[in-house]
């Protein structure tokens, strides 16, 4: 029986610390402010918000090099890429072509994932059905953004901006016929586009306007089209329902409890979700992984970087049972549970 292990993984943020005080000089907010809706202190922005070299598939570069490496692995030894982002580097070509070239991969195929904050969850959900039909024997599955560049720092934007960070995690997700090797027991993805407006950037699109639009009558395109706007409450109502039902789907789809848990790492959205969900399952604090308070919200790279730090601390270790759980954009949601 083929099984999907992981096989590696890192991750990469830039150096450049953002903090609730810096933010404060921008726009009408304020630590106590921040902290109380959010949990975040901190987040990661690229040095130069119109940096045009540090970018989504620049980080996804340096992260797939610390994976590949912790792997013991080289580039040439990867026959797929699954590229999760909301923030590509072009409108089009998407970024998995890009991060091909930079690491200097044979011609495999590479995909790209647009499910925003759902995007790895989806990402690692297809990776895992080539790894179990046969078709790859190694993918490189990766989350990466740079929101810095395209939020509004304004008064306006406040309730936005200050919830993003910028950075990159990625896994190899490889085949293995070793029973004593982990293996992903069960995936589970949703959708309900009913709910699309009430998170989303809506310009450029087919239904908004394209760059003629732009050219001719940029006085008419609003910062709400331009920035990301979101119905923060209604987004927070949806996701403590949708968390606990994909959460539990999955445990019951592999006939596991939520006592079996060894760790969960759920998309790092906001800290009290996060809460919420904790105290609903009864979870311990040591089951359970959050850093946002560092990195703010970083979407499709959230659940990478957190994995990976979990890892790196000791609190997740091999034979242990862990749980990706995400909610966001779309609205989409799904988990991954699988054996580490």
């Amino acid at each position: 029986m083929i099984k999907s292990t992981i096989k590696g993984i890192g991750f990469y943020v830039p150096d450049n610390v953002v903090t609730n005080d810096d933010l404060a000089k921008l726009m009408a907010t304020n630590d106590e402010w921040i902290t109380e809706r959010t949990g975040i202190k901190e987040r990661r922005h690229r040095q130069n918000r119109n940096d045009s070299q540090e970018t989504t598939a620049y980080l996804a570069f340096k992260a797939s090099e610390k994976t590949l490496e912790k792997a013991g692995l080289t580039a040439q030894d990867i026959d797929y890429i699954v590229f999760a982002t909301l923030s590509p580097d072009y409108y089009f070509p998407g970024c998995g072509v890009l991060l091909q070239d930079m690491l200097g991969c044979d011609t495999i195929g590479a995909l790209d994932v647009r499910n925003q904050c759902s995007g790895f969850v989806y990402a690692v959900s297809v990776a895992n059905a080539f790894i179990k039909s046969g078709t790859y024997k190694n993918i490189l599955v990766v989350g990466a953004e740079v929101h810095s560049f395209g939020l509004d720092f304004s008064d306006e934007g406040r309730g936005v901006s200050v919830i993003f960070g910028d950075g990159a995690g990625a896994i190899i997700l490889s085949a293995t016929e070793d029973e004593n090797a982990g293996d992903i027991l069960a995936v589970n993805m949703h959708s309900e586009g009913k709910y699309a407006d009430e998170l989303c950037t809506q310009f450029p699109g087919s239904k908004f306007g394209w760059s003629d639009r732009m050219r001719k009558e940029p006085e008419n395109v609003t910062d709400k089209e331009v920035y990301p706007i979101m119905n923060g409450n209604f987004v927070f109502k949806h996701a403590v329902t949708r968390f606990p039902e994909t959460m539990q789907e999955a445990l019951d789809k592999a006939g596991k409890t939520i006592e079996d848990l060894d760790m969960f790492i759920p998309h790092q959205a906001n800290l009290r979700i996060a809460q919420f969900v904790q105290q609903k399952f009864g979870l311990p604090d040591e089951k359970i992984h959050n850093n946002i308070q560092k990195y703010g919200n970083t979407t499709a790279a959230s659940i990478p970087i957190a994995l990976s730090e979990a890892i790196e601390e000791g609190k997740i270790k091999r034979g242990d049972l862990v749980l990706l759980s995400a909610f966001g954009s779309g609205f989409t949601w799904g988990s991954v549970l699988f054996e580490y």
